[in-house]
């Protein structure tokens, strides 16, 4: 007996939590301070997306194993934003025998979206969520946050990273993964354990691989108009020669590979690519789209209609 009945793996719901309250960056806080997300419209400052990764890592190591710590590539585009107090579920596709992409999805407890997802395995998964939204981006009209900038510059230098357990992550990311790992809605001794992990080195989760990849970001010195707010609207963090260790080196080079705009939003879209210390080895890489707020720039208007 057989049947055409799609089905998915699905973990329970979870209440991740907000670390970013104290985030500042160019001199004023971020949109996940609660009175900067009201002066922007919004109803309190959100969760930062990344955080709802660690959601999905036992779905995907149900699928793929040690596999997915290895090669997976999460690739996410943010559909709502979600606030503290919240409670947020994670679905999986569950994939045909062999495959190597599969649907994801996480919503809240009322239903309501909060990011759609592929999660795929090694270089053979075929085109990616982000590789799909890519290929159909609104070019920009008129840029003027975003003005001096180009598609193919690359960062002003190589930047040197690395995370330790109890290393505090600076104005961007003002914890440690120690503190971070308190809170993080699924946990895993492999992330603390060396004894435990199948590498023999405590690893880093998902979620914190964003944050080993901006830790030194303003080190590229892309030319963005300041004061603005910005967010994330698309993420994708790709294993390759996975995964990435605490307390080891790495050396990352950034480069802008799309730029697009929206009614609100004018968006660069970076790709980081973390390398180990030597700079000759590419272990993963992380596609970001940073959409800058266009209400949030004061002399918006002013410079738009010059």
């Amino acid at each position: 007996m057989s049947f055409d009945t799609p089905l998915y793996l699905c973990g329970p719901l979870r209440e991740p939590k907000q670390m970013l309250a104290d985030q500042q960056y160019s001199g004023h806080t971020s949109i996940h301070d609660d009175s900067m997300a009201e002066k922007l419209g919004f109803r309190a400052g959100p969760i930062e997306g990344p955080t709802h990764f660690s959601l999905f890592v036992p779905l995907l190591a149900e699928i793929w194993g040690q596999a997915w710590f290895e090669r997976g590539c999460f690739s996410s585009h943010f559909q709502n934003m979600v606030v503290e107090g919240e409670l947020v579920r994670a679905f999986v596709e569950r994939p045909a025998p062999g495959a190597t992409r599969v649907r994801a999805w996480a919503e809240k407890a009322d239903g309501t979206p909060v990011l759609e997802a592929s999660a795929s395995l090694g270089p053979d998964g075929g085109p990616t969520l982000l590789d799909e939204r890519m290929t159909k981006l609104r070019g920009p009209e008129k840029l003027v946050i975003l003005s001096d900038l180009q598609v193919g510059m690359v960062g002003v230098a190589d930047e040197k990273v690395r995370m330790d357990a109890e290393q505090h992550m600076g104005d961007l990311y003002p914890f440690s993964l120690a503190q971070k790992l308190e809170g993080i809605t699924e946990n895993s001794p492999w992330y603390s354990d060396a004894a435990s992990s199948p590498w023999g080195r405590a690893i880093i989760p998902l979620e914190m691989v964003s944050v080993l990849a901006e830790y030194t970001s303003k080190q590229a010195a892309f030319p963005v108009k300041q004061p603005v707010i910005g967010l994330f609207a698309d993420q994708e963090i790709r294993m390759i020669d996975g995964p990435l260790f605490v307390g080891e080196d790495y050396l990352i080079r950034r480069e802008v590979v799309a730029l697009s705009e929206s009614k609100r939003t004018e968006s660069y879209w970076v790709r980081s690519r973390i390398y180990d210390a030597s700079g000759e080895t590419l272990k993963a890489e992380m596609l970001l789209n940073h959409a800058t707020l266009k209400h949030s720039y004061p002399n918006y208007e002013a410079e738009a209609s010059a």
